[in-house]
């Protein structure tokens, strides 16, 4: 009997203080109390966001999509931290135990604090966009609003892990202070590295082009499609990826084709000698009314020159300007126009009874030189 009673105080025992002496009757509640919460957090996902998703969704702004979707996240976990605090002030833990604890969910939540910042990054470069367009100002282009977004977000991060480890009481500050000579000779070895992230800034604040402009810089043409810190990288037009340095692009003359105002066309078109000067007037003419008739090209004086003229005597030639801007600065609508344009001139100049010239060398000779044969006789001549 005795050994009964021995036994079940022995169970009792380890009942009240199974885990850093927690019995397992409070960890058994505080696990309930946990999971309650996640319980909690589920149905706050499917009942609160989810109806302010539906809110959001018949709203005209995409802000308010953008930013529940970034809080969506943040916000559940919340309930896994208050779950977390809620379990451990029920059940009374070692002093030890307790002040892990205690940093631990000081560490989630200024985890959660920094989360949230950084992954509102997004919707809150979209609200600052829209307010400088309200104000009359410029709005922020694609590429500076992603370069400040990337800023933003690293400067967030490296400020959250100091606070984390701060938790944890690891002076930063003294590291830091230890590796300063270190840092110095890091910084002069990455002098490079420096430039070309300074380089980026200043393209973007220049506005010098974004992602997807065509141009034309430290000997490579293409279309950008990256701007990072410390390089962009460029599509080649035949399909090669190019990564160049910042800062040589920043230091080079850099042409931006995607900011025509118009697209140009500048020809000599060359017709033969022989052409009257009223055959020339014709053509002349006739290019004139088919650029100024069509709504293909722009016309505007104030906007573009356009020049249409006998200009020079060539070798072979006598040879037109034509100077002028097309209205569309696209590719392909450039070319149809170019092509029209010369099937134009073509029935122009044939239509007045004249044709194009091409290179060629007429030969006089006065005498024949001493010594040179005889021509061969006609047939006639001999019968």
């Amino acid at each position: 009997m005795q050994s009964t009673i021995d036994f079940w105080t022995e169970v009792v025992t380890v009942w009240n203080t199974a885990v850093f002496g927690v019995g397992l009757g409070p960890i058994f509640i505080g696990l309930v109390i946990f999971v309650g919460f996640l319980v909690l957090r589920r149905l706050f996902t499917r009942v609160v966001l989810a109806a302010l998703s539906g809110i959001s969704r018949r709203t005209k702004t995409k802000f308010d999509d953008q930013l529940i979707a970034a809080l969506e996240q943040p916000m559940r976990f919340v309930f896994v931290i208050i779950g977390l605090y809620a379990a451990t002030r029920f059940v009374s833990l070692p002093t030890q135990v307790d002040g892990v604890m205690t940093q631990l969910i000081r560490s989630m939540i200024a985890f959660t604090i920094f989360w949230t910042l950084y992954r509102c990054v997004g919707p809150l470069s979209f609200l600052i966009d829209k307010a400088f367009g309200a104000l009359g100002r410029t709005s922020l282009g694609d590429s500076l609003k992603e370069f400040i977004a990337k800023l933003a977000r690293f400067v967030i991060a490296c400020v959250g892990i100091v606070a984390i480890l701060e938790e944890w009481q690891f002076n930063v500050g003294a590291v830091l202070g230890g590796l300063g000579l270190i840092g110095m000779a890091v910084a002069f070895g990455a002098q490079n590295m420096i430039a070309n992230l300074f380089a980026g800034v200043t393209i973007f604040l220049d506005g010098i082009f974004e992602k997807g402009d065509w141009i034309r810089g430290a000997d490579v043409e293409g279309t950008v499609e990256e701007i990072g810190f410390r390089t962009t990288k460029i599509r080649r037009f035949d399909k090669a990826l190019t990564t160049i340095p910042n800062n040589k692009l920043a230091g080079d003359a850099v042409i931006n084709f995607s900011h025509m105002s118009n697209r140009r066309i500048y020809w000599k078109i060359g017709i033969k000698y022989s052409a009257t000067e009223g055959q020339l007037r014709e053509i002349v003419n006739g290019i004139k009314d088919h650029i100024f008739g069509n709504d293909d090209f722009e016309i505007d004086p104030a906007k573009v020159t356009t020049l249409i003229h006998v200009d020079s005597f060539n070798d072979s030639s006598i040879d037109i300007l034509l100077y002028c801007f097309t209205a569309t600065t696209n590719w392909n609508e450039w070319m149809r126009i170019k092509e029209d344009l010369a099937f134009a001139i073509k029935a122009i100049v044939e239509g007045a009874g004249s044709g194009f010239a091409f290179p060629s060398t007429s030969v006089y000779v006065e005498t024949l030189p001493l010594g040179m044969p005889e021509a061969f006789p006609d047939n006639d001549e001999t019968a």
